[in-house]
Parts: structure tokens; sequence; C-alpha cells
């Protein structure tokens, strides 16, 4: 997986890297509801959220240290 940035897409996110899932869940943003995925990036899932900046770049950072520990 590449390295993860605050435009990658949810989907994109969830397919690669599957323990996302539960992390982003933790965070309150809801990745997978009812079956059906929300679509757009993980800057914009957690703009909706309310989450600032500093927070997106801790969740960034938080992902691609999981990422880069499932390799």
């Amino acid at each position: 997986m590449d390295k993860i940035t605050s435009d990658i897409t949810i989907e994109k996110l969830v397919t690669e890297l599957p323990s996302s899932v539960s992390y982003l869940m933790q965070k309150g943003i809801k990745c997978i509801a009812c079956g059906e995925p929300i679509w757009g990036t993980l800057e914009s899932a957690a703009k909706e959220k309310r989450f600032s900046e500093e927070d997106i770049d801790g969740f960034i950072s938080d992902l691609n240290k999981l990422a880069e520990s499932k390799r």
C-alpha cells in the first residue's frame, strides 16, 4: 500500500487496509454502515464529523503506522 494521505478514498483505504475500519469506527467515523460504504476521501469523512486538520493529521499518522505494521 502506498503512503496514506488525506485524499485517499475511503473505499481504497478499507479495501487495502481492512483493519482501518475498526480504527475509524473508534474515532466516530463510520466507514461502513448497513453494508454500504461511505464515499469520498478520508479528509472529507473526518471534516463531516467536525475533526480539525490537526486531528486528521493524527489519523493519517496512525493509519500509516497501522499499514506499516501489516507489511
